[in-house]
């Protein structure tokens, strides 16, 4: 006998039919909460998978995305407003001709070149780099969560691979993030601000990397001066997970599926190896110069081993980084239940702040 003979692996490694609902690690308030939406069983299989034709993942994000917006919109509607924060839009002409709509949350008495300068926030919304939108409540609220602070924030309604803001694949949305970047950095006096930190959640957490890595190979990473990455979607491999990404398998189900996952990361970019569309593909050189990052992860998220090996290997490349695991939660549940666990989504929060203001 061993002392690993008697080990339980975790998650679905151990017992194929676990779910989020039954998993002993996740907190009983986000179960709860979980049960209530649905969601805390392994949902049907996808209608749509990496394998299916490019049509075809498009019409279903089309029909998916409003359901997704209704959720977050659900999630947040019975909470009480935020107070002392004001609110604009700006909109500048991205390097594609486009435009781009900017959302600016700030302190309520903020005066740029008056007022001591505040840490920004350069927010990227999450959705897998396809669908959603930073004008959706849950994005609002948060712009206005970290605003409420002391920070400027700024939105970032960049193009989406499908859906209501799409098809615009791979490099859209990134162009998009990087010139949004780019304006906030050029226009610091005018926002009033100190550090620019890149941050956002999910398929945002990727296009807060993602800029980081175009910039620095661009020579204007002096512009940023820190990226707080949240649960990145950021392997695009879903089909096929290596070894390493141990979570895809353990927690395949939880909120997020792999099956579906490959379908969505098909609408954005199928070529898993370009480390500016997928940045867990990253090579030491890439990374030689980056600003210090936070990558928080969540522990029972099929993305969570992803966010924890792009963290090893900035740390190999000598970037000052902190990696975070946020226990007991789902993908982005630290961003998703404040009803349910207030504390959670507060600590997230103050970390991010606190993460701009050591800056």
């Amino acid at each position: 006998m061993t002392l690993l003979d008697n080990v339980i692996l975790p998650g679905r490694l151990g017992n194929p039919n676990l779910d989020i609902g039954t998993d002993p690690r996740a907190d009983p308030r986000l179960q709860a909460a979980m049960a209530a939406l649905g969601m805390d069983v392994i949902p049907p299989a996808s209608p749509v998978t990496a394998h299916s034709i490019i049509e075809e993942v498009r019409g279903y994000i089309d029909v998916a995305e409003p359901g997704f917006e209704g959720l977050g919109a659900m999630l947040y509607s019975n909470l009480d407003p935020v107070i002392g924060v004001s609110r604009r839009t700006e909109t500048i002409t991205g390097v594609d001709g486009n435009e781009i709509a900017l959302y600016i949350h700030q302190p309520d008495g903020h005066q740029p070149g008056v007022s001591p300068a505040l840490p920004c926030i350069v927010h990227t919304h999450g959705g897998g780099m396809v669908l959603l939108t930073a004008a959706g409540p849950s994005y609002q609220r948060w712009r206005d969560e970290l605003a409420a602070q002391g920070m400027v924030v700024v939105g970032v309604e960049f193009r989406n691979g499908a859906g209501a803001l799409g098809p615009h694949p791979f490099p859209a949305g990134l162009n998009d993030c990087a010139a949004a970047t780019q304006w906030v950095g050029q226009n610091r006096e005018t926002l009033g601000i100190s550090k620019l930190v890149m941050s956002g959640e999910s398929g945002g957490g990727n296009l807060s990397l993602a800029p980081a890595l175009k910039a620095n190979a661009e020579g204007w990473i002096d512009q940023i001066d820190g990226v707080y990455g949240q649960c990145p979607y950021i392997s695009g491999a879903y089909t096929d997970p290596p070894a390493e990404l141990v979570s895809l398998t353990e927690n395949d189900g939880y909120f997020l599926a792999c099956d579906n996952m490959g379908a969505l990361a098909k609408a954005y970019d199928p070529n898993a190896t370009n480390p500016l569309a997928w940045p867990y593909h990253a090579a030491k050189s890439d990374l030689a110069g980056l600003p210090p990052h936070v990558i928080s992860v969540n522990q029972l998220d099929p993305l969570r081993d992803e966010g924890l090996a792009y963290a090893r290997k900035l740390l190999e490349a000598g970037v000052p980084t902190v990696s975070r695991t946020v226990n007991g939660t789902c993908h982005a549940g630290d961003c998703l239940f404040k009803q349910a666990m207030p504390d959670v989504y507060g600590s997230t929060i103050r970390d991010i702040k606190g993460f701009a203001d050591s800056l």
